[in-house]
């Protein structure tokens, strides 16, 4: 089964891990549960995201969990790709490194609203 083993050109599986469980924490957990209690517990405050209020607003928690987790497997396989077609180190770094920036930075922005 190559295709589940971290090319040893691109990267190595430790490397990969702690990417992803970063991505995971900052993204998949520090943003989706902010967001979550910006929801329930500060009324006033919008979704700044278009799809995402979109999808709030439609389908409720299961609408935003389900964005959430479609960019994160969406960046996922991009990581993965990168790695084994392209043979990229760029490409395969830039979708983890990328989600935690954001979901650091958007947790980070969630609980100022929430303290407010």
């Amino acid at each position: 089964m190559r295709w589940l083993t971290v090319d040893g050109d691109v990267g190595n599986e430790q490397e990969f891990y702690w990417l992803w469980i970063l991505a995971t924490t900052g993204y998949g957990v520090g943003d989706i549960v902010t967001t979550v209690a910006l929801v329930f517990y500060a009324p006033a405050v919008r979704e700044g995201n278009p799809l995402v209020a979109l999808a709030l607003e439609r389908l409720g928690l299961l609408g935003l969990v389900g964005v959430k987790l479609a960019a994160f497997f969406a960046c996922l396989g991009l990581s993965v790709y990168a790695m084994h077609a392209w043979k990229d180190r760029f490409v395969y770094l830039m979708p983890p490194v990328a989600l935690t920036a954001v979901g650091v930075l958007l947790t980070a922005l969630n609980i100022s609203l929430l303290v407010r």
